[in-house]
């Protein structure tokens, strides 16, 4: 199964350096990136942007379903929200495979905000610690959420630390 990794920033630009960077590591078969999204808040505008990275055409619909589904529940307007309610059941269903749940998009909702940027991750196969040594040196990142194991997400945190 795939790992869902979300981690944010503290600045709006950060989050496509960083997937920039793990694209290299891809390169170097250090890690698969499944599918990758960036949600990006610039300062002074209403609302975030979003921009999945992986080619929806080579890659197929359904990646570009679920990063839209996911961003439609976390970054939702109220009046949207109430409209797509009874939806949501079923998603949350689909979503709570990847351990995806309302904490999840509570915990995402506070922390990407105004002015920040959070890089959305499905990957497989990665060399933790090759990983973690080349991301550590280019910014400073929170890890939000996982849907690894307690103690893999405990592991990947310490790698990054």
């Amino acid at each position: 199964m795939a790992t869902v990794t979300v981690l944010s920033f503290a600045t709006a630009d950060a989050a496509e350096t960083t997937l920039a960077r793990i694209q290299q590591l891809q390169q170097q078969h250090l890690i698969t990136v499944v599918d990758a999204a960036v949600v990006s808040w610039p300062t002074g505008r209403k609302s975030p942007r979003t921009r999945q990275a992986v080619n929806l055409v080579a890659a197929g619909a359904s990646a570009g379903m679920f990063w839209g589904a996911l961003f439609g529940l976390i970054f939702v307007t109220p009046l949207f929200g109430m409209v797509i309610g009874a939806a949501s059941g079923a998603l949350g269903g689909a979503f709570r495979d990847y351990g995806i749940d309302d904490k999840f998009i509570a915990r995402i909702r506070s922390q990407v905000t105004e002015g920040t940027s959070a890089l959305f991750l499905m990957t497989t196969g990665a060399v933790l610690d090759k990983v973690a040594e080349a991301l550590k040196s280019e910014t400073t990142f929170d890890i939000i959420s996982t849907n690894l194991s307690r103690e893999q997400e405990e592991m990947l945190r310490a790698a990054f630390a």
